[in-house]
């Protein structure tokens, strides 16, 4: 490990990370039950989001490139000052939150959440010595865990908050919390973490390495796979046909999201059982195989079961473990692959793609949700990770530690 004082910067963009998160699930679950309750159709709710996805492409891009050039505290900051302004946005007067205004606000959150993600997850490359491989991939495995836990209490928030303040109230205490947050940020976090020591080109910012690119085509399917039912078919799903409560909604779904990081937390030591070697290509191949199978039963099963709940329940704690395993060693992998120097050029790029996925599995989620309801999205689904697996074979087959940079 490098310095107490780098170690303790580190922990604290963590902590904003963490604080940011949780503004974060509970928005994005206010929004789908807040207009779903006002009767906007699954696929026009995805169209609130378009240029939350959208921006988010944009976002990865640049601010790898950004990062690099400025430091990752100061994109830490400013994602922070962003995600304010987007809930404040959002506290005007009804009569006033237009459809553009929801999408605005939605376009500032978006590019907040990825300063934000990739600032923390750059950060991480600081602090682990090169030859250090299994330390990394604990360290990225507990971070990104824990991000992924406090966003499922975010979920559960988000339907608590509605439910018992609605819709207005919710939104203006999430961002008098947040403002306090970003405050202490710009008070405490220095500024020279991540630059780069030779000044990046804006050419930069697309990968040169064919692993990276195939790693990061991977990450665009395999969270489209998830997206493409889980952020607008499920929710409505749940309250539209099984008849669902807010509360039962936000807590299904927060508990679901709390499981799947707390198994992506603990996915090296799954990954170990059997040997001590950190996980290459050819434990992404396997387990994206796997969940592919997983989804293929799950939407079988929905195909041709009257008890729709069960099933449900069932396939889906399945998924996420599966899910979990394969997000948490993609993370690893991006993490490990990326230069040293300017380390966030990378993982912008990498989760530029993450948010590809994301904004293209939310539209055909409204769209093929209307079309043929869930079970439709869960098809769609296994096509995504069909290419997953396929994407996955063109890794290099052992621990980057192994192979020749």
């Amino acid at each position: 490990m490098n310095n107490s004082p780098a170690i303790r910067q580190y922990a604290i963009v963590t902590g904003n990370y963490w604080a940011f998160t949780l503004t974060d699930g509970a928005l994005r679950m206010l929004v789908v039950l807040h207009f779903h309750q006002l009767g906007y159709s699954p696929l026009a709710i995805a169209g609130l989001f378009l240029f939350y996805e959208l921006f988010g492409v944009i976002t990865n891009l640049l601010g790898g490139y950004l990062g690099a050039r400025i430091g990752l505290n100061r994109t830490m900051n400013i994602g922070l000052g962003l995600q304010v302004v987007a809930l404040a946005m959002l506290t005007l007067p009804s009569q006033w939150l237009t459809v553009p205004l929801v999408m605005a606000s939605q376009a500032l959150s978006g590019i907040a959440k990825d300063l934000n993600k990739m600032s923390a997850k750059s950060s991480i490359k600081q602090l682990v010595a090169a030859d250090n491989q299994s330390r990394l991939f604990t360290w990225v495995a507990l971070l990104t865990g824990s991000k992924n836990a406090l966003k499922g209490v975010g979920f559960f928030l988000g339907g608590t908050l509605l439910a018992a303040f609605g819709f207005t109230q919710a939104i203006v205490l999430m961002a008098t919390l947040l403002a306090l947050v970003w405050v202490l940020g710009l008070l405490v976090l220095t500024q020279d973490l991540g630059k780069a020591k030779n000044k990046p080109k804006f050419g930069d910012v697309f990968s040169k390495s064919r692993a990276l690119n195939f790693l990061s085509a991977a990450r665009l399917f395999l969270f489209g796979a998830r997206d493409i039912w889980f952020v607008v078919a499920l929710p409505v799903f749940l309250t539209s046909h099984l008849g669902w409560d807010f509360w039962q909604t936000g807590g299904f779904l927060a508990s679901w999201i709390i499981g799947y990081g707390l198994v992506q937390s603990v996915a090296p030591h799954i990954l170990r059982t059997k040997t001590r070697a950190t996980p290459g290509g050819s434990a992404a191949v396997v387990w994206a195989s796997l969940l592919a199978l997983v989804t293929t039963l799950l939407a079988a099963a929905l195909s041709i079961s009257g008890s729709a709940s069960y099933v449900l329940i069932i396939g889906l704690l399945v998924f996420g473990v599966v899910f979990a395993i394969n997000s948490s060693l993609h993370s690893y992998l991006i993490v490990s692959y990326a230069n040293n120097d300017g380390v966030s050029l990378d993982v912008g790029f990498y989760y530029m793609a993450n948010a590809l996925g994301r904004l293209v599995g939310t539209l055909l989620s409204g769209y093929l949700y209307q079309q043929g309801g869930l079970t439709l999205c869960l098809w769609g689904s296994l096509v995504f990770l069909l290419l997953v697996v396929g994407l996955s074979i063109g890794l290099p087959k052992e621990s980057i530690s192994e192979e020749t940079r």
